[in-house]
C-alpha cells in the first residue's frame, strides 16, 4: 500500500530523469511513496512565461482524485510551479529546491498554500539571490537549508534525497 503521491517538477533546461528530481524519487520510493514526475520540455522549448501556467496545469492532472495524499516538490522552475500549484490543490507538503522569487514577465510571484514547506538553496545561487529566498521563508515561516552550493545544488544531491526523505517521513 502506497503512503501517497510526490509529484516532482523539473526545472528549465532539464527533464524528467534530472539528477536531483531522480534522487528524491529514489528516496521517495524507499519509503512507498509513488512518484510521478512530470516532462515539461515541450512547453520549457518556446522559452515563453506564459507557459508556466500550462506547466502548473499539466502538475495538477497528477494530483490524485481520490484523495490519496500527496506533496508536491520541484527544483527552480519546477519549485516555483508547485508553489503556485499548491494554491489551486492543496499538498501535504511542499519540498521547494532553488525557488525563483519572481520570474521576469511572469505576472505572480512565488506563493504558496499554508502547509508543511521546506526549502533548500544556495548561497551562491547565481540566478536568485539567497537573501530573496531567505526573505520569503521568513515570512511564510518555512524550514530553510542554506547550503554552500549554486543554483544547480550539484554538491549537494545526495543530502538533498536524505533530507526530502526524513521530512516525507515526518509527514
Amino acid at each position: 500500500m502506497s503512503c501517497g503521491k510526490v509529484i516532482l517538477s523539473h526545472g528549465l533546461e532539464s527533464g524528467p530523469q534530472a539528477t536531483k528530481v531522480a534522487a528524491m524519487a529514489a528516496a521517495a520510493i524507499a519509503l512507498g511513496w509513488d512518484e510521478v514526475r512530470p516532462d515539461y520540455r515541450d512547453l520549457d522549448a518556446s522559452q515563453d512565461v506564459r507557459r508556466i501556467d500550462d506547466r502548473i496545469a499539466r502538475m495538477l492532472v497528477q494530483v490524485p482524485a481520490d484523495g490519496t495524499p500527496f506533496v508536491l516538490a520541484g527544483s527552480s522552475m519546477g519549485a516555483f510551479v508547485s508553489a503556485l500549484g499548491s494554491l489551486q490543490r492543496a499538498p501535504r507538503g511542499l519540498f521547494l529546491l532553488a525557488p525563483p522569487v519572481r520570474v521576469p514577465g511572469y505576472p505572480r510571484a512565488l506563493d504558496a498554500a499554508a502547509v508543511p514547506t521546506v526549502i533548500v538553496h544556495g548561497w551562491d545561487d547565481e540566478l536568485i539571490p539567497a537573501a530573496d529566498v531567505i526573505a520569503y521563508a521568513h515570512r511564510r515561516r518555512a524550514a530553510l537549508h542554506l547550503v554552500d552550493d549554486t543554483h544547480r545544488l550539484t554538491a549537494h544531491v545526495d543530502v538533498i534525497a536524505r533530507w526530502f526523505g526524513d521530512w516525507l517521513a515526518r509527514l
